[in-house]
């Protein structure tokens, strides 16, 4: 009889430590969430992939006001600064360096070269290659959307540590990484 006592004893104290277990994560007796890893209950923060992705979002178009207050667009800023690192960029080297595909770079090309900020040829070398290049009225609008970029990165980094920012990148570059194919 001690000994069923003593089993009883044993069981009722594992049963109170599993329900200790049960309240630190949050899981109720009976609510079927027994699989490892199943969510215990709503997040107590918000998950980092919708964090990142507001966050990014926000910084776009907040980036997207600056530029526009200066004269310019995003892809514009980045063509003009695609063609700043690297002088006589072919129309296809540039669509890799910007990341737009190649219908649409050709769309932001002929509105920048009919505002007289670009100029595109054909190498004489090779017709079939178009070569782009700034005229000075595109140094120019460079130079007042650098301002811009400059002045909002700035702001972004304002009251944060170069030690914090560090880690940002860190953080950031895990997070690729995480979700890089292959």
């Amino acid at each position: 009889m001690a000994g069923m006592a003593q089993a009883k004893a044993k069981a009722g104290s594992g049963a109170k430590a599993g329900s200790r277990a049960k309240a630190r994560t949050g899981a109720r007796a009976g609510s079927g969430a027994k699989a490892a890893g199943a969510p215990a209950g709503p997040p107590t923060a918000e998950p980092i992939g919708r964090v990142l992705d507001s966050t990014a979002k926000l910084l776009s178009r907040a980036f997207d006001q600056q530029l526009a207050a200066a004269g310019g667009t995003r892809p514009g800023w980045l063509i003009l600064l695609a063609l700043k690192q690297k002088r006589h960029r072919t129309q296809q080297e540039l669509a890799g360096a910007v990341g737009i595909e190649g219908p649409t770079l050709t769309h932001h090309l002929d509105a920048m070269e009919k505002a007289g900020l670009i100029e595109r040829a054909r190498d004489p070398d090779d017709r079939r290659v178009v070569r782009v290049e700034l005229t000075d009225a595109g140094e120019k609008l460079f130079l007042q959307l650098a301002k811009a970029a400059m002045g909002f990165d700035r702001r972004l980094r304002e009251g944060v540590s170069d030690k914090e920012l560090d880690a940002v990148r860190r953080v950031l570059e895990r997070l690729r990484a995480n979700v890089a194919p292959g």
